[in-house]
């Protein structure tokens, strides 16, 4: 190998850590994701409130991490490094800070910040004592200089989130299938915490079906109607404007009676069994709509026409990949998977014991106005909840979901088992079943996965681990990528 060769290679080891990808995830949590989760339920307000007011609303307004600290039994405070957390039993951890207010009718009346849990921090991230420290000062605080980071402690046992390989949400696949359509289309549509699976189908009657939460098996242009696209020529125009498809004829034909939004959403909510008055029936019906209908895209009644496009796009590629015009998509190819790393799993993690703390803190509120008394919101915030639920996670790797094995003790027999520990990339699918195509190399994990390193037996494929310098990349902001494809052409509807 020639100098230059061994130059690059050292000044990359230098710059670059093998976990680089974690450590970055992490981060990206606590900066930005941290704050998103709170402003997804920014206002709380209780269903039971003193009587002399009309109107009161807790609001969540800012959200912030310092570094690792611990309370000593007399009460004080100070900072704690990683050594010390590992021989003392300690989890090393950071305090979680939010700024609460308090509206009285539409009035500010208290506003205050307080402590809400402690977070695991990861190590030699960015809310990590050890970060930009130099060698003499990691060895000086007892620390292998060599140690790439990259996990947490929690009661003094290293624990590594390993990272999680799933379908990509947001994208629509079609493949063929044995059931009762010879394709079948879905899309799991997630925003925040919820991640809902649709299916377009095509019976032998040759009626489209769509099928998302309790609607169950509704025809597709009953639903394009309920948001708002009611005119057939339209609906025609978008799907099959190049090339006119008898298929969508056939569809429309059969729901003419349908004309306007009002009528589809009687008409769905008769069939999915809401047996009120019309008035509640299309009220419910606009709601499962709005917020379980492709969420990803809005949760607005605004967003209907949108929502119409995006299943009417949908309908376009279910048709052609059917008619044989458009390759059938292949689930193993690497782009259509996305790994969900520390950064991700925490914010699962974060979001659903948050929701657990709101409602508590409302219950706590409650249960005092009953009493005749009006609380100050400092009372009703136990910080112990949060950061108990979110400890025993980490530390018995349950996780929301149901996954379990999320949160692993790390492997320290030797230093390259640890480093492959770190790297390691699991999927989520049976080991008992046998999924030959899921655990078979696909030529898209070239550079990206090992594939070598996996285990024998029942894990085979499954249990992967990422190749040496495979680095993944952080979601680009939205509002980026729209500007660089406005740049290409796209036009905004």
């Amino acid at each position: 190998m020639d100098n230059l060769s061994k130059n690059i290679i050292q000044r990359y080891f230098e710059e670059q850590s093998l976990i680089s990808s974690n450590i970055q995830s992490f981060n990206h949590f606590i900066e930005y994701q941290l704050q998103e989760i709170i402003n997804e339920n920014k206002e709380v307000e209780p269903t039971i409130i003193p009587h002399n007011i009309d109107e009161f609303k807790i609001r969540f307004d800012k959200i912030w991490v310092t570094k690792p600290e611990m309370i000593e039994a007399d009460g004080a405070k100070r900072s704690i490094y990683p050594m010390e957390a590992r021989l003392r039993k300690l989890s090393y951890a950071a305090p979680i800070f939010i700024e609460i207010s308090a509206h009285i009718d539409g009035v500010q009346r208290e506003s205050f910040v307080t402590q809400v849990g402690s977070l695991p921090i990861m190590l030699h991230s960015n809310a990590c004592h050890l970060a930009k420290m130099g060698r003499k000062d990691l060895i000086a605080k007892g620390e292998d200089p060599h140690d790439p980071g990259g996990y947490f402690i929690i009661n003094g046992t290293e624990k590594v989130l390993v990272n999680i390989e799933d379908l990509a949400p947001n994208q629509f696949m079609v493949e063929a299938s044995d059931g009762v359509s010879d394709f079948t289309g879905t899309i799991f549509s997630e925003r925040g915490a919820l991640k809902i699976p649709h299916t377009v189908e095509r019976k032998k009657d040759g009626v489209f079906y769509l099928t998302f939460t309790r609607v169950k098996r509704i025809p597709f242009i009953a639903i394009l109607k309920a948001l708002g696209l009611t005119k057939d020529e339209e609906i025609m125009r978008i799907i099959s404007e190049d090339d006119p498809a008898d298929d969508v004829l056939i569809n429309l034909y059969e729901f003419m009676e349908i004309k306007s939004d009002e009528d589809a959403m009687d008409y769905i909510a008769k069939k999915i069994g809401i047996t009120q008055s019309k008035e509640i029936r299309l009220q419910r019906m606009q709601e499962i709509v709005d917020k379980y209908l492709l969420p990803h895209i809005g949760l607005k009644k605004e967003d209907r026409m949108t929502k119409a496009y995006n299943l009417c796009k949908m309908l376009k590629k279910f048709i052609k990949i059917s008619k044989g015009q458009l390759p059938q998509d292949d689930k193993d190819h690497y782009s259509n998977k996305r790994i969900k790393m520390s950064g991700d799993l925490l914010a699962d993690l974060f979001r659903s014991n948050m929701n657990v703390l709101t409602s508590d803190m409302l219950y706590n509120f409650q249960r005092i106005v009953k009493r005749g008394k009006f609380p100050s919101i400092k009372v009703i915030i136990r910080d112990k909840l949060l950061t108990s639920r979110i400890y025993s996670s980490m530390a018995t790797g349950a996780w929301v979901g149901g996954r379990k094995g999320v949160s692993q003790r790390i492997q320290r027999l030797n230093f390259l088992e640890t480093l492959s520990h770190l790297q390691r990339v699991i999927s989520p699918l049976s080991t008992t079943q046998e999924n030959f195509k899921a655990r078979a190399v696909h030529p898209t994990h070239l550079g990206r996965l090992c594939p070598i390193e996996t285990p024998e037996g029942t894990n085979i494929g499954l249990r992967k681990n990422l190749a040496l310098l495979a680095n993944i990349s952080d979601e680009a902001p939205e509002d980026d990528v729209l500007r660089i494809m406005k740049s290409r052409g796209l036009k905004s509807l």
